[in-house]
């Protein structure tokens, strides 16, 4: 389980992780309520996150229902992007999704990280709208959770 303070520092590792792309200081304010972690959320989804030497640089949250697993979010300290952090915690939600019966692995992704997740084998199925932004549609990938599906990475 974690603490308030863990869950408010989580919070702002998803929030440094989105403002890499470019994204203003409003911009990420509008976002930080669908990037909040709260406690009521440990009841309900799997949440995870990678350390190295002690240290938290990835968080990823997992909702399972029935054959489909959400991937609500995935998020990497931005000093840590690109050693494998993400990887491995996209390895560990589909082992999780799998080993709670899904199929399927839905993802609703920033659109400049929606590649990433092509690279790990998803496929486009469409666009989702925003939590956050009226308007705004997201790239809609799902992994066939039944196939070893080959990567690109």
């Amino acid at each position: 389980m974690f603490t308030d303070d863990e869950l408010a520092d989580l919070t702002e590792l998803c929030l440094r992780s989105k403002a890499v792309w470019g994204y203003d200081r409003g911009f990420l304010e509008v976002c930080r309520g669908e990037l909040t972690l709260r406690e009521e959320d440990l009841m309900t989804t799997h949440v995870a996150v990678a350390e190295i030497r002690g240290a938290v640089v990835g968080v990823v949250q997992v909702e399972t229902a029935g054959r489909t697993a959400d991937l609500l979010k995935l998020f990497i300290d931005p000093p840590s992007l690109g050693n494998g952090t993400g990887r491995r915690l996209f390895d560990w939600a589909c082992a999780l999704a799998k080993d709670q019966s899904a199929t399927d692995l839905v993802i609703e992704a920033d659109p400049y990280v929606a590649p990433f997740y092509r690279r790990m084998g998803a496929r486009d199925v469409g666009f989702a709208p925003s939590g956050s932004i009226a308007g705004r549609m997201l790239p809609k990938l799902t992994l066939d959770l039944t196939k070893d599906t080959p990567r690109t990475d």
